[in-house]
């Protein structure tokens, strides 16, 4: 896709402008705040439980420490598990689906593997390894870049099937052109779009599902605040302190809901089908403008 097509398709999409506006936002946020907010591990016995205020803009915890310090050390934390979570994940699935999808005798084994790891529920799985090898960010990392690796693989072994049986590969290796200068110069441009596409959508289930375990004692421990075992230690204190749950649950379900809406609104401008139905529906509003 051409620049100035791609910057025509991102102006006529105001849903990823603004995706990528309050992530980029998030990010700063979480970035630049911790440096200047009060210690996540100041405790100030007397002012625990206080409601929000001038002083604490999202009130304080149990140990009187500052929900807002925490939340954005929280949020550095998640995002920044999701994003290596996704880094791994997304390499690793992207290079088992295009050698799956190219080589056909790889295709047999490697998707016989994917498919065993997809049957087993994932959730179990990370709940399984955080068990076994205590709950640390190490584990996590582990155990969701296992989770996630076979989904991305599976749609990414879809793609470079695709790619691979079109006429100019065909001629590329009749041409003696070695399969490696193949799958780099031909296949992968083709397929890192679509990759693009599912690494966002891998990084919004990445935070759920490290959300999940955190708030079960199976994620990043204490003291290290995370938005999941935010929310797990204000639920003792839900009827008297209910900002402790509130505010890391409104951040983890505004940052999943646009790097949602960021995943669907990118698939409607690398995915040419897409594009062309976009295309063709703007053609018909036009023709029913100027027939009425």
């Amino acid at each position: 896709m051409r620049p100035h097509k791609l910057v025509t398709s991102v102006r006529r999409n105001p849903a990823l402008t603004t995706a990528v506006v309050v992530l980029t936002a998030m990010v700063v946020a979480v970035a630049l705040l911790p440096l200047v907010l009060p210690s996540t591990r100041a405790i100030h016995p007397e002012s625990r439980l206080m409601p929000p205020s001038w002083a604490h803009p999202l009130g304080t915890d149990s140990y009187g420490r500052d929900v807002l310090s925490r939340l954005v050390t929280g949020g550095r934390s998640s995002l920044g598990l999701a994003a290596l979570i996704t880094l791994c994940a997304g390499t690793l699935g992207l290079l088992v689906g295009m050698v799956s999808g190219f080589f056909r005798t790889a295709d047999a084994v490697l998707m016989r593997l994917v498919d065993a790891g997809m049957a087993f529920p994932g959730i179990v799985l990370a709940m399984s390894l955080a068990v076994a090898l205590g709950p640390s960010m190490s584990t996590e990392l582990l155990a969701l870049t296992i989770v996630f690796t076979p989904f991305v693989a599976r749609v990414i072994r879809s793609r470079a099937l695709s790619v691979s049986g079109r006429a100019y590969i065909d001629a590329a290796r009749a041409a003696g052109v070695p399969s490696w200068k193949i799958l780099l110069r031909h296949v992968c441009p083709n397929v890192l779009p679509l990759a693009v596409v599912q690494l966002v959508i891998v990084s919004a289930m990445s935070m759920l599902v490290d959300g999940a375990l955190s708030f079960l004692g199976l994620g990043i421990a204490p003291p290290t605040p995370t938005w999941g075992n935010m929310i797990s230690d204000g639920r003792d204190y839900l009827t008297v302190a209910p900002w402790l749950v509130i505010f890391p649950g409104v951040a983890l379900l505004v940052c999943v809901f646009f790097l949602n809406l960021l995943g669907s609104s990118l698939r409607a401008v690398v995915d040419p089908r897409t594009r062309s139905l976009n295309a063709l529906q703007r053609l018909r509003a036009r023709s029913s403008l100027a027939s009425g």
